[in-house]
């Protein structure tokens, strides 16, 4: 995977944890530009305003799948600034670090168990790592473990593998330990994205850990 063409193509293909450090070693630097802006990614904004509107006292927030900071940015808008950053791409963290809206960074495989003690977050926020080709149901026990009671979750998932991936059983399967859960569907990209990208929808999973 290291020669892959930085693409939302080729993220949609990728196969192993490895393909995503390769893939986004070779993005960091120009995925802002050459996807953010080009494509007017909104979501990584609307999932912080998601949970910039319910946050009471959700502080500190993991925000998991990083990458380049876009929802750290996000949310530092909406004066949340005590923030730590999780990805799988210590590239793409450090540019997130280079931004000033997080006070940690973690280099972390979602699909495994996370060197983070239990109850640690208040808020827990995700836009773009939930998707094809990426982390599946599994990292959602992992995400719960280490929220504390009270936390509140804003999880973006790609609405096309939010049942083919187990989001929907692997949230039943937590029914006893979360509660609020909702599931809102919302837009990816704005009017300045190509048309085709317009109509990409997303299923926000937002809830509360008991």
């Amino acid at each position: 995977m290291s020669d892959a063409k930085p693409g939302l193509n080729t993220a949609y293909s990728l196969k192993t944890p490895q393909d995503s450090i390769d893939l986004y070693r070779n993005w960091a630097t120009t995925y802002d530009e050459d996807f953010a802006v080009a494509n007017d990614y909104r979501y990584p904004a609307l999932i912080a305003e998601l949970f910039a509107v319910r946050a009471q006292d959700n502080l500190p927030v993991l925000d998991v799948g990083a990458g380049t900071g876009l929802v750290g940015e996000g949310l530092a808008v909406q004066g949340i600034t005590q923030v730590d950053a999780l990805d799988i791409s210590p590239e793409m963290l450090a540019v997130a670090m280079g931004k000033g809206c997080y006070r940690a960074d973690i280099t972390a495989d979602l699909t495994g168990p996370l060197d983070i003690a239990d109850g640690v977050y208040g808020g827990i926020t995700c836009a773009g790592t939930f998707t094809f080709g990426h982390v599946g149901a599994e990292a959602i026990d992992e995400l719960i473990r280490i929220g504390r009671s009270g936390a509140l979750y804003v999880l973006g998932i790609n609405a096309g593998v939010y049942e083919s991936a187990g989001f929907g059983d692997k949230f039943a399967q937590h029914g006893a330990a979360i509660r609020d859960f909702e599931i809102l569907d919302t837009p990816v990209y704005g009017v300045g994205a190509p048309v085709e990208m317009q109509k990409a929808r997303s299923s926000v999973a937002v809830f509360r850990k008991r």
